[in-house]
């Protein structure tokens, strides 16, 4: 009995394609935490600049002033002679900041203190864009209602050129950081650097940010417009 032939399709016949489905959505890489748009920056661009393009009569929309970047630093002078402790700043400003901090080190040498050139002075960090808004949104939310005996930010920490620097005395206010694992409690200076050179602009622009200023009855909620 003869056997059929079977059809074979021809070597050059492109062969038909995949249909897309939810599995290829699922593989696509999810964006990072600090490209996500935060709640603060959110609330910036839907109350504050509004209110403040309204408060100041700005025509022009790159007049409204805006936060550009914030600088968190730590003096350590026990630094140079006890390295685990240097090494734990650095751990802890990497959980609070969420980026790797960075160590300042003595530019010169000063015998009165016996310090030389090249020690490690202190550590510091700069956070810009999204991690900046989620940082300063952890910080007026959650960590400055923690200080003891809390009654307000001062309004007498400007530079002058619209810069605003205010001093944690306690780096335990900070929800991320463990209690039990603290070797030793310090403090840091946060500064928020601005995009205008007038204090005035800029108090009202961290005040819009939700930041607890003395004399505030009730503090600005992120993500409600001004009273």
């Amino acid at each position: 009995m003869a056997k059929k032939k079977e059809s074979k399709a021809p070597a050059d016949q492109p062969k038909p394609k995949k249909k897309k489905g939810s599995k290829a959505s699922a593989d696509q890489p999810k964006p990072k935490a600090e490209e996500r748009e935060s709640r603060l920056l959110r609330h910036y661009l839907d109350h504050v600049r509004p209110a403040l393009t309204k408060q100041f009569g700005f025509k022009n929309p790159h007049q409204v002033p805006g936060i550009e970047k914030v600088v968190v630093n730590v003096g350590v002078g026990e630094a140079p002679k006890d390295q685990k402790l240097l090494d734990s700043i650095i751990e802890e400003l990497a959980i609070i900041t969420g980026q790797r901090p960075v160590v300042n080190r003595a530019r010169k040498s000063i015998s009165n203190f016996s310090l030389r050139e090249g020690m490690p002075v202190g550590v510091s960090v700069t956070i810009r864009k999204g991690r900046m808004y989620a940082f300063l949104d952890r910080l007026v939310t959650a960590s400055i209602p923690r200080v003891r005996d809390f009654r307000g930010l001062s309004t007498r920490s400007f530079d002058g050129r619209g810069n605003y620097t205010l001093g944690i005395k306690e780096q335990i206010i900070f929800p991320e950081i463990n209690y039990d694992r603290v070797q030793k409690v310090h403090g840091m200076d946060i500064t928020v650097v601005t995009s205008t050179n007038r204090d005035d602009e800029a108090y009202a622009l961290l005040r819009e940010m939700g930041f607890p200023f003395r004399g505030d009855e009730k503090p600005i909620q992120i993500g409600m417009p001004a009273a």
